[in-house]
């Protein structure tokens, strides 16, 4: 039986059997057949939130749209396929999902249940999209879970913990377009002047370089109904996004692991390197761009109040550590919602996102930047690099064991389970 390993390469396993069903029957079938079973997507979690420790079922040929109704918005998929395919889809009926992150490769299932989000001060993560979702349980049973079901805010973040999911209905917008407004800026401005920016966007994000005081922030706002787009030229597109962003970021992020002590002066022409630029293109067009240089990522998201301290003490650390982070953090703010255990479960967050190149170990910049999150009531994402287990969620949740019970009463012999869920969710 061949290792499967994720996106990122840092989480492998050895399943005993591995599925690629194509209907949910399949799913049953294969379910019933195997005392374990964990369900995996892209791979693209940081976590082993999908690692086996028995059967592996992938989704791969799950990748169908079921249906769409272009006057209610409502889009029934199979739970497999990846959002890239998703959004193209979406865009082919005049629809699209109301936010995104930065990727696509993840399934939907995948994005989901481990409460993937975007940025947008009056928008949610991915997962506030499900206007109902198929379950396949430890007992082969298929339920059907909409927003008047007990289920519902349990199921749409679940973590694999509760059953496979194998359909899902996505309550879709009409296709918007976009003005991207990019350039960089001094981080200290961006911090001056945040609330404005959040509030004064419907989607703001912005990146800073640590050992700098370099940021370079993005705006993504709607236009006015018949706006003409005007993509990026393919150029330069290829200048910035592919040569610049890809291939040579990597060839630095290289030279970076083996001599770290140049990483204050990389980081100074990193800022540097991308200029102001502006474009309007179709919503899926102007929030996801590529990513192919490897790394390995640990995201919180703490109380908006608290983004400016936050970023203050982790400038402090940078400072004293003697660590050299060659990685730009990635800061991105969405509001509350009523998912239990979503990341936004009633408070509107900020989000950190740390990264380290995957040549470089991480252990002790993630291990510090938990400590400074935890200290500000921060809620890893569940998909990205943390060492925090059930005593911690408990506090941060209020809706956790109400989470566990249901886990109980679906799963009781611990069919989905594997170590990271014991870890985060208790034996």
């Amino acid at each position: 039986m061949s290792t499967w390993t994720n996106w990122a390469g840092n989480v492998s396993a050895d399943p005993t059997a591995v599925g690629h069903p194509a209907t949910t029957d399949e799913v049953v079938a294969f379910v019933l057949a195997h005392p374990q079973v964990k369900a995996v997507g892209a791979g693209h979690s940081f976590t082993p939130i999908a690692a086996p420790e028995g059967a592996l079922l992938h989704l791969d040929r799950m990748n169908l749209v079921l249906s769409a109704d272009t006057t209610t918005g409502l889009v029934r998929v199979q739970a497999g396929i990846s959002l890239h395919d998703l959004n193209r889809s979406l865009a082919a009926l005049g629809l699209a999902l109301p936010n995104l992150g930065d990727v696509d490769p993840q399934s939907v299932a995948g994005a989901t249940s481990t409460g993937t989000h975007g940025t947008g001060a009056r928008l949610f993560g991915i997962a506030r999209a499900v206007a109902a979702l198929q379950l396949v349980t430890a007992d082969g049973a298929v339920l059907e879970i909409d927003g008047d079901h007990e289920l519902f805010d349990a199921a749409r973040v679940g973590l694999g913990a509760l059953g496979i999911v194998t359909e899902v209905t996505l309550q879709c917008v009409p296709a918007f377009l976009l003005h991207a407004r990019e350039e960089p800026m001094a981080l200290s401005d961006v911090l001056t002047g945040l609330d404005d920016l959040v509030d004064g966007n419907d989607h703001f994000e912005f990146y800073f370089f640590p050992h700098t005081d370099k940021a370079l922030t993005k705006r993504n706002n709607r236009v006015p109904e018949g706006t003409p787009p005007a993509p990026l030229p393919r150029w330069r597109h290829l200048l910035d996004d592919e040569l610049l962003s890809n291939t040579v970021y990597e060839r630095v992020q290289r030279i970076a692991a083996r001599r770290p002590r140049l990483v204050p002066r990389i980081n100074e022409l990193s800022g540097s390197l991308l200029g102001a630029r502006e474009y309007t293109d179709a919503s899926h067009e102007v929030f996801i761009s590529p990513r192919r240089v490897r790394f390995r990522e640990s995201e919180f998201a703490l109380p908006r109040a608290a983004a400016g301290e936050a970023i203050a003490e982790m400038r402090r650390w940078y400072d004293r550590s003697g660590e050299h982070v060659s990685f730009p953090v990635e800061v991105r703010f969405t509001a509350a919602d009523d998912i239990w255990l979503s990341t936004g479960y009633e408070r509107d967050n900020v989000y950190l996102a740390v990264h380290q190149f995957h040549r470089t170990d991480p252990t002790r910049y993630f291990a510090a930047m938990q400590d400074i999150f935890v200290a500000h009531g921060g809620r890893p994402h569940w998909g990205k690099m943390h060492t925090l287990g059930a005593d911690h969620f408990r506090t941060v949740y209020p809706r956790f064991d109400d989470f566990v019970a249901v886990r109980d009463r679906l799963d009781p012999a611990r069919k989905f389970t594997n170590a990271y869920l014991r870890q985060v969710l208790g034996g």
